[in-house]
């Protein structure tokens, strides 16, 4: 079974997602933060009103007798407590007892206080609060040691003043529904502020898509990035560079096929003619054969060489370079043509020095058995062919000096345009062509330069100059 992909999530959900879980997570917990503390204020605010009332209430007390007889008396009202009283929907008890904690008034199954008075807190009176429970309900009690004292007697009282909970949560109820309103709102107001933004931002890269779906296939013109947020112009400038090394790549290649369909159609004809005249007998079977041998040779070196320019600008494309030295390649072909080399029985010499260039073996290869193959084929029987290889300058320089008749200046402007032979049935006029463009792939240079003895033209330097490299990789 091959592993499930999940489809990629778009730009706008992408942007959406990003910019609201976070605000939405943000929101969550800063309601109940809000609701926190407003639920504290609030407490707070009727634990105020809790210690108000067992104040008021710790004022109504008095000792009666004196010495041994002496008692905490309590005079308490009901009024004493209703003007404390919120509504109907909460209610007030209290409990008062002396200081060995005998109830002395008020509710006495209210539980006594068993706490101790906290160290610190908002209120300077000796005071606890504390949440019980009472016949029933849960309550929220307020605690207040009260001294009494009379001319003789001194005593410490102790105030519970109990409240139902009913309107605190009713309270609390309300403030978190007001809270979630408004953070309810708050997000309704950011998402939407979000998407038209989102929309807004997005709508230049979706109208490119658009228009992208909408060209024709063979259109590779730039695409126009004036419109588009800085942040996509990047990818829009890769995409061009992509789209113009595609166009050069269609364009070589319609000239390749129009360039072939040229090229072959002349030496196809001219076998058709020359096979139909050996059939009538027009001339010897032997030069018959020899005529077509001849078109064809030249017929297979022309698709050779049409091959190898397609080949460069594949090479080119790949960029599959090493770092390699030069001299063992250029050996290797000088020995793959001794043997023409030995037919027209010239005067070779070579000299190589190790030369460290960033290419592919096949352009070195390449290039330098379309300089020999010229030169071997201009240079005159038992002439002089000598080949260099040596680093200077920072450059590899080659040489491959024949002895052939040179080249003139008119011929030197168009010598390096395709199919332009040097010498009327010298070649098919690509090998200049193919090596031109393998030695521009390689960040080099070529030149061809006349050789002169006492004013007269001996000969032609081909020059080939390549970067050098320090070490191979």
């Amino acid at each position: 079974m091959t592993p499930s992909h999940h489809a990629p999530l778009s730009l706008r959900r992408s942007l959406l997602l990003g910019i609201l879980l976070p605000i939405v997570l943000f929101v969550v917990v800063d309601t109940v933060s809000l609701y926190r503390q407003a639920l504290g204020a609030v407490n707070t605010a009727y634990d105020r009103t809790l210690l108000a009332s067992a104040k008021a209430i710790g004022e109504l007390l008095d000792i009666e007798g004196d010495g041994p007889q002496a008692r905490l008396r309590a005079q308490v009202p009901y009024s004493a407590l209703e003007a404390f009283e919120a509504d109907n929907r909460s209610r007030m008890s209290y409990r008062i007892s002396d200081a060995s904690g005998q109830w002395v008034d008020g509710a006495e199954d209210l539980p006594a206080w068993r706490g101790t008075l906290p160290n610190q807190g908002p209120y300077a009176a000796l005071v606890d609060f504390y949440d019980d429970s009472f016949r029933g309900d849960p309550v929220r009690v307020a605690v207040l040691l009260q001294p009494v004292a009379t001319r003789r007697e001194r005593t410490m009282a102790m105030v519970q003043v109990a409240e139902t909970l009913e309107l605190r949560r009713t309270l609390a109820r309300q403030i978190l529904i007001d809270t979630l309103q408004r953070q309810a709102i708050l997000i309704t107001v950011i998402t939407a502020v979000v998407l038209v933004v989102v929309q807004r931002v997005t709508r230049p890269v979706r109208r490119m898509s658009s228009e992208l779906q909408q060209r024709p296939e063979d259109d590779l013109t730039p695409l126009n990035a004036a419109h588009l947020p800085l942040e996509i112009r990047p990818l829009t400038e890769a995409t061009n560079q992509v789209m113009q090394r595609l166009q050069h790549l269609l364009d070589h290649q319609k000239r390749f096929v129009r360039d072939a369909a040229h090229q072959l159609r002349t030496p196809l004809a001219v076998l058709k003619v020359q096979v139909q005249s050996a059939l009538r007998g027009d001339v010897p079977p032997t030069e018959a054969l020899q005529e077509i041998q001849t078109t064809v040779d030249r017929a297979t070196q022309l698709a050779n060489q049409m091959l190898s320019l397609a080949k460069v600008e594949q090479v080119k494309q790949q960029q599959d370079f090493s770092t390699m030295d030069w001299a063992e390649p250029l050996r290797a072909v000088a020995l793959d043509v001794s043997a023409l080399i030995a037919e027209k029985d010239l005067d070779f010499d070579i000299r190589t020095e190790a030369s460290l260039v960033h290419a592919h073996e096949w352009m070195l290869r390449e290039m330098a058995r379309n300089l020999l193959h010229n030169a071997i084929r201009l240079s005159p029987r038992g002439g002089r062919l000598s080949v260099r290889l040596l680093p200077q300058d920072g450059m590899a320089e080659l040489h491959i000096e024949d002895s052939g008749p040179g080249i003139s200046d008119e011929l030197r402007l168009r010598l390096f345009q395709p199919f332009a032979a040097g010498h009327a049935h010298s070649g098919s006029g690509l090998g200049l062509t193919i090596t031109r463009e393998m030695v521009k792939a390689l960040g080099g240079n070529i030149t061809l330069t006349n050789l002169y003895e006492q004013g007269l033209c001996v000969g032609l330097d081909a020059c080939v100059r390549l970067p050098l490299h320090t070490s191979p990789t």
